[in-house]
């Protein structure tokens, strides 16, 4: 019988773990196991390289290191990466994939909030976040902080991998048909390429829309949860004429204007709209579990923050303005757990929000 497709559940991911198709220095636990995902965890050194590269076609990274590395340090005890600088950190998991089965990466949604740069490589990869059906290997993290310096140990999640068995997107036909039985948005959908999602900056009972990331500030301690005072890192971001000037090479905290779901047989993932919107792109740390926002898991929709960074030029941003969409994906079974249902879920029913490492 053929195995249906789709994005790979929580039951199969525990199957793949169990069949050793997904196998790691340290047994995978449980809590790595997220619906629709699993949590990959830094290993014990960190490389500082002089640029970001991939493995190339028929390369594997240990191989390519030799081009870029510039020292290794160890992360048990913790260590500083620096804003600014490149690092390669092997990760404890590695893959077997079966033939059918191909995987993509992306960071983790605290990991985005705190503009920190997380991308998977793998060997003989030619693209990031990608892998292959059927690659066996070792996987690594390419970490590059940008708005702050951060303290990282061993066994930190910073990215997450899915794991995807033939064809699941949806196209615009589905994805209307999808809304129509249930709603996906709370107003009127705008699917192209997936479901549109616009800015918020006219919010109801106050003037703050967003945060504006300081130049210069302390560590943040990736293990210090709730620990970090919001003022130290962050500008608060106000208007009360549904616009704001967006400073070239800053990193804004903002939030869609659609509180979205996401049936418990479909996932999604953020994604850019057109460059020629304007000069800016949202960045799209953003993988959306089964279940987020939704009824079922305790949800009653939830806004996307979206992390912004402006490119050459100051740029109006308006409200409203569409930034982004979502594309929806099918997954192969409904996972065993949904996302805010029996599990720590941060951002269920968020709406403007910093990550979870800021005091609220």
């Amino acid at each position: 019988m053929t195995a249906p497709t789709g994005v790979l559940p929580d039951s199969d991911l525990r199957a793949m773990i169990d069949a050793g198709a997904i196998a790691a220095d340290r047994p995978v636990t449980d809590d790595q196991v997220q619906p629709a995902s699993l949590d990959l965890r830094l290993g014990t050194q960190a490389i500082r390289v002089r640029a970001s590269f991939l493995a190339g076609r028929d390369r594997t990274l240990a191989e390519r290191l030799s081009e870029f590395e510039m020292h290794r340090f160890d992360l048990t005890e913790g260590a500083v990466l620096e804003k600014g600088c490149v690092y390669v950190v092997p990760l404890m998991e590695r893959l077997a994939l079966p033939r059918d089965v191909s995987a993509v990466a992306n960071a983790k949604s605290s990991t985005g909030r705190l503009d920190l740069l997380t991308r998977t490589i793998a060997d003989g990869g030619t693209e990031f976040d990608r892998v292959a059906p059927g690659y066996s290997g070792p996987l690594y993290a390419e970490i590059c902080p940008r708005s702050f310096s951060v303290l990282a140990r061993t066994g930190m999640r910073l990215n997450q991998i899915r794991f995807r068995r033939g064809h699941a997107t949806l196209d615009d036909a589905a994805l209307a048909a999808l809304h129509a039985q249930e709603p996906l948005v709370d107003r009127d959908a705008v699917i192209d390429g997936g479901l549109a999602f616009s800015v918020d900056l006219k919010p109801t009972d106050d003037t703050l829309v967003g945060y504006r990331a300081k130049p210069h500030t302390g560590l943040v301690d990736l293990d210090r949860i709730a620990g970090h005072n919001p003022a130290d890192y962050w500008e608060q971001v106000h208007t009360d004429n549904g616009r704001i000037i967006l400073d070239p090479g800053a990193f804004y905290i903002l939030v869609s204007r659609e509180a979205v779901t996401i049936p418990p047989d479909h996932a999604a993932e953020m994604a850019p709209y057109l460059a020629m919107v304007g000069e800016f792109r949202v960045h799209y740390a953003g993988f959306f579990d089964p279940g987020f926002g939704h009824a079922s898991a305790g949800g009653r929709g939830a806004r996307g923050v979206l992390e912004v960074r402006c490119h050459e030029a100051p740029f109006a941003l308006e409200h409203g303005q569409i930034v982004g969409r979502l594309v929806y994906e099918r997954m192969a079974a409904r996972p065993e757990r949904l996302y805010g249902a029996g599990i720590a879920s941060n951002y269920q029913g968020q709406g403007l929000k910093l990550s979870k490492h800021f005091k609220m």
